[in-house]
């Protein structure tokens, strides 16, 4: 039987104790699988922790395993958009194949995903030149779309598909979901995307606050919920743990399954 909610302790980076979940001790597997790993060593990984990664709310490490969402989406069984919340858009095309960076791509590749959509990127690369490096080919194709803040860019640049102002971005997000048409959404959220009062992290800050994403009646669409930490030691336990139990408590309200 498939927890509805996990701790995936790949690196002691979450406090289970406060947190109160059932916990799976995949320490071992940390080191492995930090940054990027072969595909060999996915596959492996996928079969020994298949039923965990299918539970509906998922926590799970610390900076650099959020590309294992995209193994986490494989047995759900009908079509679905990808929501991901994010300060990188995580669609680059050049290996490694299963890495930090591209793993919008591999979630692409799964026929069930219709759609991906990542909101809040605050890095370079959805910018010229560093977007030529970018999943083009899906953007175009109108099955990738990314949304970067473009407060602090030139006002010709604001103009760039997707692009978003703190000031605007709700209602961008709402027009988003009236597309969906019902269709399920699976929501992911790097804590990266968090600006810098709010979260401290090991890859630069975002600049959402933590009321954009538990207060926004749109995350009331997800049918799943997964929760990656981007934050390094010393950010607060209380912070993190009070913002896991936010988004829980959200899931849970909505009755995600």
């Amino acid at each position: 039987m498939v927890a509805r909610a996990l701790h995936l302790n790949l690196d002691d980076a979450w406090p289970n104790e406060s947190l109160g979940l059932p916990l799976i001790d995949a320490r071992e597997w940390g080191p492995h699988l930090r940054f990027s790993a072969p595909p060999q060593l996915i596959e492996q990984f996928y079969r020994e922790h298949e039923v965990d990664l299918a539970a509906p709310f998922l926590l799970y490490g610390s900076g650099d395993f959020h590309y294992l969402t995209a193994l986490r989406l494989r047995p759900i069984g009908e079509p679905i958009v990808l929501v991901s919340f994010d300060n990188h858009p995580d669609w680059d095309v050049r290996p490694p194949k299963w890495g930090c960076g591209g793993w919008v791509s591999r979630a692409l590749e799964l026929p069930h995903v219709r759609r991906a959509s990542v909101w809040g990127c605050g890095n370079f690369e959805c910018w010229w030149p560093h977007q030529i490096f970018g999943n083009r080919r899906a953007e175009r194709a109108g099955i990738l779309e990314v949304h970067p803040w473009a407060d602090d860019r030139p006002v010709k640049d604001r103009q760039r598909k997707g692009a978003i102002l703190r000031e605007n971005w709700h209602e961008h997000f709402d027009r988003f979901l009236q597309i969906l048409d019902r269709m399920s959404v699976y929501v992911t959220i790097d804590l990266d995307c968090l600006c810098a009062e709010q979260a401290i992290t090991n890859w630069e800050s975002g600049r959402f606050v933590i009321t954009d994403l538990v207060q926004n009646p749109g995350m009331r669409v997800a049918s799943n919920a997964s929760l990656r930490n981007s934050i390094i030691r010393r950010f607060s336990y209380r912070r993190r743990t009070r913002f896991a139990r936010s988004i829980l408590k959200r899931c849970k309200i909505s009755g995600h399954h």
